[in-house]
């Protein structure tokens, strides 16, 4: 897998969300996120600038969810249910984009993945809070 990747296609499981996207740095964002809906939907997101993420197919085919405060933006397909992407909202300028819908790259693929503490989230706390609470580990069988 190369993390310095900059420019990489994606797509929802059944295809018809499809899009392209400009990676802010590469697959090196790579993170996950402790907070109710993201503990729940348990995936790797990879960041991207509001202007890096186009829609090339099944825009009208994307539902959108927010909750709590309403600032970060969800989206996923109406057809097979998988997320795509959000607009974050500790950085409102940046989209988060699941490593799981880019084309050849698997949340598998990573040894390891920052954790970031979105139950305390950043947007809530003092300058100083760390944001990292840990770190995800991805060891194959027979590697222990």
């Amino acid at each position: 897998m190369n993390k310095d990747i900059t420019e990489i296609d994606g797509a929802c499981h059944c295809g018809t969300v499809r899009f392209h996207v400009r990676l802010s740095d590469g697959l090196h964002t790579a993170r996950r996120c402790t907070c109710s809906y993201c503990r729940m939907r348990g995936a790797i997101a990879v960041s991207a600038p509001l202007d890096g993420l186009t829609i090339t197919a099944g825009a009208d085919a994307l539902t959108l969810y927010q909750f709590n405060t309403g600032s970060a933006e969800h989206h996923f397909c109406s057809k097979c249910g998988i997320y795509t992407h959000h607009r974050r909202r500790s950085n409102p300028n940046q989209f988060g984009v699941n490593v799981a819908c880019l084309a050849g790259i698997s949340p598998f693929d990573f040894d390891e993945v920052e954790v970031l503490d979105g139950i305390n989230h950043p947007s809530d706390q003092p300058r100083d809070h760390p944001g990292l609470v840990g770190v995800l580990k991805f060891v194959r069988a027979g590697e222990e």
